[in-house]
């Protein structure tokens, strides 16, 4: 295992602090910088008995980063010339055009400015998993806005469009979690990262804490029933089952551990190549972190916050809460539900993940628990630097 030892022994004393006042229940940190490991400690435990404990191979949900992930899957596409951005939905997936939706276009997705934030009517966990059925009620749908009007974060529907472009766009026609392990996860020798777990990798799974505030349908905003519907909420008690473990969920669904997620985006921060390995091209990669257009407008489905999100899907720095990890105006990725993270920082040539059980939600940096441990890393990174 190649990593910066005093570093290491930096960043493995920040988790197990967190762990043992009470903060963090399992946790996985891995970065890299300059296409090299130098990070990679795990501690605390897989389930809140705690009777298992974490080690490299643990796997835990990883929520939204998994948008990251599906991201850059379009992101190849668009590098072998098989998709445009600037070209409406419908050219690649002609039912989607209904309901006034043939102006769309693939960019717009990526920008969370579609109008098509909303999940299609009627969500059952049985619906969810079903890939045909939720592709084609979302083709149906009637968009809440004009293209490109104003943000809406397409909190589950990202995951469906974008990766139906990826599948429609691929001449072997493959289902997204495919694409990932056959032309990204293999030729990088990537081992644990998914986007709809296989049977035999079920028990390596943390179980879930959920330490955030509790929520019903009544403490959320009206527009979140039809952004995030209950009946297949973002919660562990929906998404601890296998089925949904199991199924392709491109936006919230991603499986993997710290290592296999850390290799992911040291790919992109590197930019987009790793071990002589090219995934993407560095001209492509060095657009990542540009804003997106209409970037200071309040998102109306995320509380009216200004959301920091980039042209090519990514989100960005901003100062609080989560993504204050990202700290640089260079780095993209994405924070997923309760405090995972995974990002790539061109500037730094730096990317860290962070996987966890224990979900938290942060109101600012100083109460996130994921602080110190950044804040570990980049002092690890710091003494590496010197070092060298």
């Amino acid at each position: 295992m190649t990593v910066f030892e005093p570093g290491n022994a930096l960043v493995q004393a920040a988790v197990e602090k967190a762990v043992a006042a009470g903060d963090e229940l399992g946790v996985q940190v891995c970065a890299y910088h300059r296409g090299r490991r130098f990070i990679d400690v795990a501690a605390g435990f897989a389930d809140p008995d705690r009777s298992r404990r974490v080690d490299h191979d643990t796997l835990f949900n990883i929520w939204s980063v998994s948008k990251a992930i599906t991201a850059t899957l379009l992101h190849i596409q668009a590098d072998r010339g098989l998709i445009d951005y600037d070209a409406p939905i419908a050219q690649y997936w002609p039912e989607f055009a209904a309901k006034g939706k043939g102006a769309i276009t693939v960019r717009h997705a990526l920008m969370h400015r579609s109008g098509l934030p909303q999940m299609p009517a009627g969500m059952t966990p049985e619906r969810l998993i079903d890939w045909d059925w939720m592709t084609g009620a979302i083709a149906t749908l009637e968009p809440m806005a004009a293209p490109g009007e104003k943000p809406m974060y397409q909190a589950l529907s990202f995951g469906w469009i974008i990766g139906e472009l990826v599948r429609r766009t691929d001449p072997a026609r493959r289902d997204v979690n495919t694409f990932l392990q056959q032309e990204v996860n293999q030729p990088l020798g990537i081992e644990g990262l998914w986007l709809g777990v296989p049977d035999s990798e079920l028990s390596r799974i943390a179980v879930m804490e959920d330490a955030m505030p509790p929520m019903s349908p009544e403490t959320l905003p009206e527009i979140w029933e039809k952004v995030s519907p209950w009946a297949v909420r973002l919660l562990p008690d929906t998404f601890e089952d296998d089925r949904i473990r199991q199924a392709v969920i491109p936006g919230v669904g991603g499986i993997a551990n710290a290592r296999s997620a850390g290799r992911f985006f040291g790919m992109l921060a590197n930019g987009g190549e790793l071990d002589g390995v090219r995934i993407l091209s560095t001209e492509r990669v060095a657009t990542f972190a540009e804003p997106r257009i209409g970037g200071d407008e309040p998102d109306t489905v995320m509380f009216n916050q200004v959301m920091p999100i980039s042209m090519a899907g990514f989100w960005l720095y901003a100062p609080e809460p989560i993504t204050a990890a990202f700290r640089t105006p260079t780095a993209f990725g994405c924070p997923g539900v309760g405090g995972a993270l995974g990002w790539a920082d061109l500037g730094e040539e730096l990317a860290v993940s962070f996987c966890h059980n224990r979900l938290v939600l942060a109101a600012t940096s100083e109460d996130d628990p994921f602080t110190p441990v950044a804040a570990a890393v980049r002092e690890a990174l710091a003494m590496l630097k010197q070092e060298a």
